[in-house]
This record gives structure tokens, sequence and C-alpha cells, in this order.
């Protein structure tokens, strides 16, 4: 192996492969062990003197367990609950053990291949061997009690309880072996999906079928139907049930799909937008992170945190439809060009209206850069006109833009930004916006300030962005007011 690798991978794989035999004989002789003990079971009563004496009664059992069977309620991926114990047990304590066992087995046709098939078949016969011994041995018990106390209430109780305790102790030893074998499941963790179903379930069925036994032997074969419709009804309502949680366990799963979905949608856009402008990824998480954190602080529904977060992700996607050139452009922009710029809000609302779910975001993404005293574009709305989620995005947007480098100034400190947003308070902004806001950056660190800490480190590859910022106009002359109309486009 040292002078050929490759003989060292063949070995492993020749290894691998007798493992693989040697566990299918395993399981070859776990089911020959099975077969043989039910085979036992059933001569053993029979020679033992146990005989089926109520026929029609056990014909009937035989189809109750095979309805009960076809009325299984799964549990889990693995796990099935059905109610057929219920019936064997009660025909143990009623009609004796070899009535119990061919209840027990009649229940399982249900499960036998319906074509030719080596390992279905195979299945359906570990299955049903191990309902056999179950079944004897359950009816065996109930036997011991009965034949010692007589048909008395308290000696049916006791009957089945020990008849109940005897099958899940069975099922508890027989039923994880075969996984274990097949090496689909270790025995302990079988046993640990399998015993809490078992034990929960004892303290409804015992009562249930020492009730049924007491009136079946006491009162008359017929008093069952009686409270047997009332159990059918409770088996159906919690199949209904565990239905309805099903279908609610998926709506949640492809409610969290689709959010993913529109993640990764939203994702895309700003790849697709940062393929054309270097400036923007970065800064599109970085507002994404602090309009979500804005919208957590102001108390808003986790939805509505979540779409904080989508929206910032595509605020400004509107800039794929800008001219060729003008975002590129050095210098500062013309009357003309500003209006083109200004309309990117505009075409982010149009390219999100045509997908599916994104009206309420294309909203937003219309009316983000609009000013609470009706200043704004493109409508020129005013105040609570303006939908809250694009007033969040416009202090973070501003924010942002502030606190970053540009390539005609540097970036300004985080005290220098905050400063700025309040003064602009109930003209540029909302106030309790901005409150939420210098809330959670008191209190933040100053990589958060700076949008440079490690959550904002996936998409953020530049410490550049092209956002609108805040400029009280008394602080500037003419030539830096057009460069700071010049970067009104983010990402």
């Amino acid at each position: 192996m040292q002078l050929i690798p490759l003989l060292g991978e063949i070995s492993r794989r020749n290894s691998v492969q007798k493992l693989q035999i040697t566990r299918d004989q395993a399981f070859y002789a776990w089911v020959s062990v099975l077969v043989l003990g039910a085979g036992a079971m059933t001569s053993g009563l029979w020679f033992s003197g146990y005989r089926i004496d109520q026929p029609v009664a056990t014909l009937l059992f035989a189809l109750g367990a095979l309805a009960a069977e076809r009325g299984s309620i799964r549990l889990s991926p693995t796990l099935e609950m059905t109610p057929a114990s219920i019936v064997y047990v009660f025909a143990a304590v009623v009609c004796g053990p070899l009535s119990a066992v061919i209840v027990g087995a009649v229940g399982l046709l249900v499960d036998l291949p319906r074509r030719d098939g080596e390992k279905p078949f195979l299945r359906w016969l570990t299955w049903t061997a191990s309902r056999v011994i179950t079944s004897g041995a359950v009816g065996i018990g109930a036997a011991a009690v009965v034949h010692a106390d007589g048909n008395g209430f308290w000696a049916i109780v006791a009957a089945v309880a020990i008849a109940f305790g005897i099958d899940n102790g069975v099922e508890v030893v027989l039923t994880p072996v075969a996984p274990a074998i097949r090496g689909r499941s270790s025995w302990s963790d079988t046993v640990r999906s399998v015993a809490p179903a078992l034990v929960g379930a004892l303290p409804v069925q015992a009562p249930i079928v020492a009730l049924l036994a007491y009136s079946y032997k006491s009162i008359s074969p017929w008093s069952v139907v009686l409270f047997a419709i009332p159990a059918v009804a409770a088996h159906r309502l919690l199949a209904l049930y565990r239905q309805q949680r099903d279908t609610a366990n998926a709506l949640t799963l492809a409610n969290q799909r689709l959010a993913s979905a529109n993640l990764s949608f939203a994702t895309a856009l700003v790849a697709t937008l940062d393929a054309r402008d270097r400036y923007t990824a970065g800064h599109s998480a970085a507002v994404a992170i602090y309009a979500k954190d804005i919208a957590h602080r102001m108390g808003l529904s986790d939805r509505d945190q979540e779409l904080a977060h989508l929206c910032g992700l595509v605020h400004d996607v509107g800039k794929i439809g800008l001219p060729a050139g003008l975002l590129e452009k050095p210098g500062a922009l013309t009357l003309d060009e500003r209006r083109q710029m200004e309309q990117h809000s505009v075409i982010g609302e149009r390219i999100l209206r045509n997908v599916d779910d994104y009206t309420e975001i294309a909203e937003v993404v219309r009316h983000h850069h609009e000013r609470v005293d009706g200043n704004g574009y493109p409508d020129r709305c005013i105040g609570d006109d303006i939908p809250l989620l694009s007033r969040i995005i416009a202090v973070a947007d501003a924010y942002n833009a502030m606190t970053s480098d540009r390539p005609y100034r540097d970036a300004m400190p985080s005290r220098v930004a905050r400063l700025r947003l309040a003064q602009a308070v109930e003209t540029q902004f909302d106030t309790t916006v901005v409150a939420a806001f210098e809330a959670i950056l008191a209190g933040a660190t100053e990589t958060y300030r700076l949008g440079s800490g490690n959550e904002f480190a996936l998409t953020r590859d530049d410490a550049f962005s092209d956002e609108p910022e805040f400029v009280p106009a008394r602080e500037l002359d003419e030539d830096l007011r057009v460069a700071a109309l010049r970067s009104a486009v983010s990402v």
C-alpha cells in the first residue's frame, strides 16, 4: 500500500463491501429468527390448549385492526402511530392469545407488497413476525391474569395494564433491531423515538380498553359499539389535527423558502448593480442593516424588520436604468443630468413592481428620497404621507453616505454625521426615526457606527458609497452643493 497508493483505496472499498454483505447476512438471519419465533409462538399457543373460541368476534376484530392500520398517523418522518395495538390487546383480553395473534397479523396485511420485491417483502415479513410474537406475549400475559382473578372489573384492569406493559416492552426490544442491523439508525436512537410515543399513549389507551373489555364481558358484546364510535371519532380528529399541523408546517417552510428567495433575489440585484458601480454593494449592506436595526428599535413587527432589510438592499436598484456614463461622471452634473439622476427611485419602483410580492417594497423604494417638509422627490410627499419604511431608509441612507469616503471628500466622523441628522429633523428626516437611530448609535461600537464591523463584511468590499447625504445649505458653497447633488444616487 505504501508503494501503490491506489491499492489502499481498493482495500478500503473491499472492506466496505464486505461490511455491507455482513450486514445483509445479519439482517436475513434476524428475519429468520423472527419468523421462527413467530412460528414457535403460534405453535406453542396451539399445543398449550388455546383455541379461537369466538371466531366471529375474532374476524370482526381482525377487520378492525386492518382498518386501524390504514388509519396510521405519522408523528415524524420515521415514526408512525397506529391504534392497531388497542385492537389486538382488546382481543387478547376478551378472546384469548390465539385470537390476538390472528388479529395482529391480519392488520399488517395492509402493508403486504403488491409487486414482487425482496426488500419490501422482507420488511413486511419482519413487521408481521414481530407483531405475532408481541401479540402472542400480550395474550399470554392477559390470559394469566384473567385466569387467576376472573372477569371482575379490577381483574380486567390488571390484565389490560399487564398486556400494554408487555406490548410496549416487546416493541421497544424488537423494533430497533432491524434499523440497527441495516445501519440506518442506532438502537438507542430508535428507542428514544419509539419509547416516548408508546409511554405517552398508555394512560389514554389502557383505561379505554379496560372499560371496553369489562363492558364486553359483563354487559353485552354490542356495548363495544357504543364506545368504539367515540374512539374512532377521536382518532379521526387526531388525524385531522396532524394533517392540519403538517399543512401549517409545510406553509411555514414555504414562507421561509420564499423569504430566502427574496433575500437571494435582492442580493442578485445588488450584485448586478455592483458590476456597474463599485460603490454599491457595501453601501447596500450597511443601509439594510441600519434600516432593520432602526425598525427593531421602533418596535416594528418581525415582518416589517425583514422588509426594512430587503428595502435597504434594493432601495436604489433603479441606478441600473440610468444612462451610460452618468454614474461614472467624475465632475459636477448639469441640471438635466441631475433630473435624470433623480429618476432612479422611479426606475427602481418600475423594476420591482414586475416582481411577484414586491409591490410594497417597490412603494418604499419610490419614496426613499422624499423629505418630511415636502421638498423631496419624486412625488414631494409630506410627513406621514411618506411610507414609514421609506423614512427609515432615508435616515440610514444619508448617515452611511456621510460616514463613507467619497471621491471629492473624506468620510465625516460619526459624531458629525449624527449631529447633521439631528439638525435635519422635521425638515428632511422624521424625528422619531432619527431618535431611534441615535439611540442605537449611542450604545454601538465605533466599527458599527462606521459600517465596518463583521456584520458588514459579507458584502462590503469597499468603504465607498454613492448615497444622498444631508448637508445644511448654509454651510456649503456653490461648488460643494453641486458635488452633493452628484452623490444623490445610492445602491
